[in-house]
């Protein structure tokens, strides 16, 4: 049966917030056709490039920073190293003197009010999240390529078809919850230990192991950076972030002077229901206020629920003595098999399938990690896991003013609150006895999914999007 092979770090990428259909999508896609171009020798004959974006990217595109994510992939910048405190300073330039370096090499004029279309009325038909660049040649004639991010960072160029059989060819290839249970129990191995076997296939375990570790380093960074930045967020909302606030409250004083000796301090305070439930929250505050700031986070599975995984990760390390590296690569591969079969059933795109496909898919993720590093059998985990998903379910995207904050960052607390939840029910039951399987509840989400109504996919034409006066603050 034919399969897709997805890797850990196809799941988990490290890029720019604040949205990873919306940003890191467009972007990847602006650096494929500037690529095409030099592959094809046509760069250095381009004169003129547009951008047209439809559907969800237009209508909230401006929101979600898609108009600076295709210029900076168009000017070949990467997003997991160009430096994100530079962002605003390259698309000031690009608009200033209207002109624009292709991959770095080649200056076009470019002038991004009249070259960057938000064609917010039109919507192809394979996917909402569509972006046409044209390139005009010297000698008059033009080229074309329309590619589509499907969610997570995923991109897709139209002609190419997804979930087609991949050459690598996996020890274990799975499809869905069942085919990872059934090898699970012909091998005797765990579920992390099953996709290590996989991940062979593109790298040797130690450098899956570093990758995975360094996964864990940009989202700790993340959370101790949002922990520590007091401010408004941008867009216009003046939406105050409290992260920073909460973690001042909760320590009280205590001295530290990095991530070690903060962890330590944070330890100190006990584990009272409470203070652990107060840290949670602060954790996913603190990387989906990052997120929304154009800071550098990990796409978990996507951009918009990134916080869910970091957050429940950090309070399995900071209250039930998690701090060891084989237990963090154990719930990242965990987690990110699971994201793998949410995409391969469903989506993790919200323009497709709503909130339930982004803090959904996140807090399932979540509470499977989390499971698995707690000493839950296979079917606890993914008991866990369908749990988390079940309570998620219909879960709308109705972002105020298309941008991924209200009600965004909250939801990544609920997320991740859910997940531990779900991990503790699942730890407790018997799963033999579970009347809902985890591939029922995928089955279940696209179907949703397919049935929701346009206006609450990441359009900002319904909801929470259309009943708030955009003057208020969230809290």
């Amino acid at each position: 049966m034919p399969y897709e092979a997805i890797s850990v770090f196809d799941i988990f990428k490290i890029g720019v917030g604040p949205s990873s259909s919306h940003t890191l999508g467009p972007w990847r896609a602006a650096q494929r056709f500037v690529q095409s171009l030099m592959q094809e020798n046509r760069l250095t004959e381009t004169t003129q490039v547009r951008v047209l974006l439809y559907g969800s990217l237009a209508k909230t595109g401006k929101g979600h920073g898609t108009d600076v994510a295709v210029q900076l992939g168009l000017c070949g910048d990467d997003p997991v190293t160009f430096a994100v405190d530079q962002i605003d300073s390259k698309i000031r330039d690009i608009a200033a003197m209207k002109k624009m370096v292709l991959l770095g090499m080649h200056e076009v004029d470019f002038d991004p009010q009249e070259d960057i279309e938000f064609l917010v009325t039109e919507t192809l038909p394979y996917h909402p999240n569509a972006v046409t660049f044209l390139a005009t040649m010297r000698n008059g004639e033009s080229i074309a390529e329309t590619y589509y991010s499907v969610g997570g960072g995923f991109v897709i160029k139209e002609g190419e078809e997804a979930g087609t059989v991949q050459t690598v060819q996996l020890p274990f290839p799975v499809n869905d919850a069942d085919d990872l249970l059934h090898w699970c129990i012909k091998t005797g191995l765990s579920i992390h230990e099953i996709v290590m076997e996989n991940e062979t296939a593109w790298r040797g375990e130690e450098e899956t192991r570093n990758s995975a570790l360094n996964i864990w380093r940009v989202m700790k960074e993340c959370i101790y950076r949002g922990c520590h930045t007091p401010g408004i967020l941008p867009g216009g909302l003046n939406v105050k972030r409290r992260s920073a606030a909460l973690n001042k409250k909760l320590l009280s004083g205590k001295e530290y002077h990095d991530y070690d000796s903060w962890l330590m301090a944070i330890r100190s305070g006990g584990n009272d229901f409470k203070y652990t439930l107060d840290w949670v929250s602060c954790f996913a505050l603190a990387v989906n206020e990052e997120n929304a700031s154009f800071g550098r986070v990990v796409t978990a599975p996507t951009n918009g629920a990134a916080g869910v995984i970091p957050a429940v990760l950090q309070y399995y390390i900071s209250f039930c003595n998690g701090n060891n590296e084989d237990k963090i690569i154990q719930f990242l591969l965990t987690a990110a098999e699971i994201g793998s079969i949410f995409k391969k059933g469903a989506t993790l795109s919200a323009a497709m399938g709503g909130c339930q496909a982004e803090i959904g898919v996140s807090s399932a993720m979540a509470a499977a990690g989390l499971t698995e590093c707690m000493g839950g059998t296979q079917k606890q985990v993914m008991m866990a896991s369908e749990i988390a998903m079940e309570h998620h379910l219909g879960l709308t995207c109705d972002p105020i003013a298309g941008l991924v904050q209200v009600p965004c960052i909250e939801r990544n607390t609920m997320g991740a609150i859910k997940a531990i939840t779900a991990s503790q029910l699942a730890l407790q039951s018997t799963p033999d006895f579970a009347k809902v399987s985890l591939d029922a509840v995928i089955k279940t989400m696209w179907e949703t999914a397919l049935d929701m109504n346009h206006k609450y996919k990441e359009t900002a034409d319904g909801g929470l999007a259309v009943n708030v006066p955009l003057s208020l603050p969230e809290c």
